[in-house]
């Protein structure tokens, strides 16, 4: 039996670095997977140590002077998660079938679509006997875990130093190590690639056989993209399929309307870049086949006798299983990602005390876009999280910056060596160069804020799961919180199987507050960055400037084309988008092209 068919419909994605380090630990046993960032090597170090000590499993600390520290740690902390799901999931099977009991869970949890949970019922229903025990050991059998997957946002490359502080070797990059880590692990799963594709990283990879495709067809480690538009996916699936490694599956986010870090589209928006993918899906698996086979061919490597198979996942905003269950049906998509809501959710993620009922109590103006990535890439943020609220402290006292612990985004060569752009190092650095500058009252300040955004996440995002399980003290340092948007329409922590009865309709718990669509939500997004972009970032445009900002409207309009299209074709509209979805659209519309008149931008195609 099949994971996606008979298994569950969704997965919870990676989020930061530690809200969801121990999530397999967690949900695995009861068939769901989930991400985990391989970011902070020192975080899983910290962590292993933690779980070895609980479950009694030997532990030998991995020192920061291990050459091949990063890569390491990685492993050794996987193949503990490895063994400890493994344990955990075998416990649960072969347990009694038992009112209450872990086994019973795991399939009250199912979807009520899936032909296990159909049996399942079926079983419960009859009375005791051969029949009953016989459809209970088929039950079993049929059982899987969820995935231990790992993402590896590709662009966090650092150099690794050696004790001279000159550039290693490049499979000691930040990168290569984890993926490294990943490759040598006894991990049966997937590795997800994010950010974009990094051509030394998708070359190592060549490395190690877990990624090819055995005689069966099955690949022990598979290779999943997380994408934002179907171009980029063709182009980095023909990457990997020239090198005789397939994509399992490409994980469509919505650029904006996410948790972490936020990729803006141009413009280019969920829906429609869904349709491509249903329209383009046979193109797509055709192109990468061909070269995948003549790959194999000039490597002298046997074609499997079962061709690979590839899904398209979506996730980003999902709220309802309205939502869920259009995505899936009208797109043909084979599960979905459900991030945020699951950050208010202890049994499945990990979130201090503190931040937890921050989240709880937060409303659309708690969550926002803000500048305080070190990366320079928009990140989605809680206004009064302890680490912007240690961050204006900082500020007000003079002393901005924060101490840079692990250096992990230090990657700023511009005072001639490594420093963090959020750090007290180069924010130092950077006020005293401004200070020469003599610039007007008001530009100083402006530059100065830019400067002073920057807030540590590296080290931040991971305080959360350290402080909840005791192995720092509550509230001994900043947290970094990281939720999406759609925090705003859940105010309440929930148990697991809540939060799962919500995705599978059975209940809902969201809040009363008004919440758009999903994709009106997304559409909403774009126009407010695509305003950021026009008034706050380059308000001098240049003719290449204006040109990007004339074809971000011009997407625009065309998803909105779309939607209109859309909303009015699709049977049961109101309950999927909204009731006055339509009249939104019209109004974005009419928003969008006062905002165009105002700053004297011209369609692309007019």
């Amino acid at each position: 039996m099949k994971k996606e068919i008979f298994g569950h419909t969704f997965h919870i994605p990676v989020m930061g670095t530690g809200f969801t380090i121990d999530s397999p630990l967690k949900v695995a046993k009861y068939g769901i997977s989930s991400v985990i960032s391989l970011v902070d090597d020192t975080l899983m170090e910290q962590m292993r140590k933690f779980y070895a000590e609980k479950f009694g499993e030997p532990y030998i600390p991995i020192e920061k002077g291990d050459p091949d520290r990063r890569a390491r740690r990685v492993t050794e902390y996987l193949n503990l998660l490895d063994k400890l799901v493994k344990k955990q999931f075998e416990e649960l099977r072969n347990s009694a079938f038992e009112i209450e009991s872990e086994i019973h869970k795991y399939f009250e949890l199912l979807p009520d679509t899936s032909p296990l949970k159909k049996v399942y019922t079926h079983m419960m229903a009859l009375p005791e006997g051969t029949k009953k025990t016989e459809m209970q050991n088929e039950l079993r059998k049929n059982m899987q875990p969820g995935s231990i997957d790992v993402n590896i946002m590709t662009k966090l490359d650092k150099p690794a130093l050696d004790e001279h502080g000159r550039p290693a070797f490049n499979e000691f990059s930040e990168a290569l190590a984890n993926l490294r880590g990943y490759a040598q692990s006894s991990l049966k799963s997937a590795i997800v690639f994010s950010a974009g594709l990094n051509q030394r990283l998708y070359s190592y990879i060549e490395n190690f056989k877990d990624f090819y495709a055995d005689a069966s067809g099955d690949i022990k480690k598979r290779i999943v993209l997380k994408v934002s538009d179907f171009r980029s996916s063709l182009i980095q699936g023909k990457i990997f399929a020239k090198k005789g490694l397939w994509v399992s599956e490409f994980r469509v986010e919505s650029g904006l309307n996410c948790g972490g870090h936020a990729f803006s589209s141009g413009g280019y928006l969920m829906g429609p870049i869904l349709e491509e993918f249903k329209t383009k899906r046979t193109e797509l698996y055709s192109q990468l086949k061909d070269l995948y086979d003549a790959a194999l061919q000039a490597k002298n490597i046997p074609a499997p006798k079962v061709a690979p198979t590839v899904s398209v996942t979506a996730q980003g905003g999902i709220g309802t299983y309205e939502e869920d269950s259009f995505l899936r049906r009208h797109y043909d998509l084979d599960s979905t990602g459900w991030g945020t809501p699951f950050l208010l959710c202890p049994e499945a993620t990990n979130v201090d005390e503190s931040t937890l009922q921050k989240l709880v109590d937060a409303d659309e103006d708690d969550l926002y876009m803000s500048d305080s990535s070190p990366l320079g890439i928009p990140f989605n943020n809680l206004r009064n999280s302890s680490s912007e609220e240690d961050k204006r402290g900082r500020i007000r006292s003079g002393k901005p910056g924060a101490p840079c612990v692990k250096g992990t985004l230090a990657m700023n060569d511009e005072f001639g060596t490594l420093l963090c752009p959020a750090s007290i190092t180069y924010q130092t650095k950077k006020i005293d160069q401004l200070k020469k500058l003599n610039l007007p009252d008001e530009e100083f300040k402006r530059q100065y804020a830019l400067i002073t955004a920057k807030a540590c996440i590296c080290h931040q995002l991971g305080n959360g799961v350290l402080q909840k399980n005791g192995i720092i003290p509550n509230d001994s340092q900043p947290v970094s919180v990281c939720p999406g948007p759609n925090l705003a329409y859940f105010s309440k922590v929930v148990s697991l199987k809540e939060m799962i009865d919500h995705i599978y309709g059975r209940i809902s718990v969201l809040n009363d507050k008004p919440r758009p669509n999903l994709f009106l939500k997304e559409l909403v997004l774009n126009i407010e960055h695509l305003a950021h972009y026009v008034q706050d970032i380059v308000p001098q445009m240049d003719a290449k400037q204006k040109k990007y900002a004339e074809q971000f409207c011009q997407n625009l309009f065309d998803g909105i084309d779309y939607y209109q299209t859309l909303f009015s074709e699709t049977v049961g509209s109101a309950k999927i988008f909204g009731d006055s979805a339509k009249e939104s659209l019209d109004d974005l519309r009419q928003h969008l092209q006062s905002f165009m008149s105002q700053h004297q931008l011209v369609l692309t195609t007019a």
